[in-house]
């Protein structure tokens, strides 16, 4: 399972959110997206731990939390949808949902 941490402060570091996860659990992987066009954060992160009991505690306990003055928003990311798109946006590059020619 992967955890999604969303309104995440753009100071954040992967070590930082290593730090935090760690406290409940073996963290096995971070993601934290970077914009193509301008280089920063997005304000979001994905986390994997070792161990799924250690992520539920860490879901229930750091969601609502605040952090480096942001509330977080902590809970089980949902897959991608078939679109390529995150969370039922459409993927940018997919303008037209038909043939326009």
């Amino acid at each position: 399972m992967t955890i999604y941490i969303g309104n995440l402060s753009f100071q954040a570091s992967e070590d930082d959110i290593k730090d935090v996860f760690a406290e409940y659990g073996e963290v096995t992987r971070i993601s934290l997206p970077i914009d193509r066009e301008t280089g920063r954060k997005r304000g979001f992160a994905f986390v994997d731990m070792a161990d799924e009991t250690k992520e539920d505690q860490a879901i229930s306990e750091l969601d609502g939390a605040e952090w480096l003055g942001r509330e977080l928003r902590v809970n089980k990311a949902r897959p991608r949808t078939d679109n390529g798109g995150e969370g039922g946006r459409p993927n940018r590059n997919n303008r037209f949902s038909h043939n326009p020619l």
